[in-house]
């Protein structure tokens, strides 16, 4: 649950940030949203389905200096949820099963806006 993961070139990453309703917090939402990523894992991690690995990141409110054109710029308090799919084709399909759909209900219940983009891969690498 807590491995690295590995991700191939070529795959592509969608981007959902999720924004909390007010008063909600991380700990009333974390139950729901490990469920929904277990059901993303265990349902459609395979070839057939696709998904290759995710992460969940919650924003800490840091905005670089050094890595921002306008570092004033601040944003709301959201969660971002990362996956790693083979193709946007099988990420839509996942996203389109009843299994799936019955998981993200039970967070949305707890967000007041959420919205997922999808990027395609042009480089990765690590230190040599």
């Amino acid at each position: 649950m807590f491995e690295p993961i590995t991700i191939p070139f070529g795959a592509v990453m969608l981007f959902n940030v999720v924004k909390l309703k007010e008063g909600v917090t991380v700990e009333d939402v974390e139950l729901a949203l490990g469920e929904m990523c277990n059901v993303v894992k265990n349902t459609y991690g395979d070839d057939k389905g696709g998904f290759i690995g995710g992460q969940v990141f919650e924003y800490t409110g840091f905005v670089s200096d050094q890595g921002s054109f306008d570092a004033t710029k601040m944003t709301e308090d959201h969660l971002v949820i990362m996956t790693y799919w083979q193709s946007f084709e099988q990420h839509e399909k996942s996203h389109a099963d009843h299994v799936f759909k019955q998981k993200f209900d039970q967070v949305a219940e707890y967000c007041s806006e959420t919205y997922e983009i999808g990027y395609r891969m042009l480089w990765q690498g690590v230190p040599e």
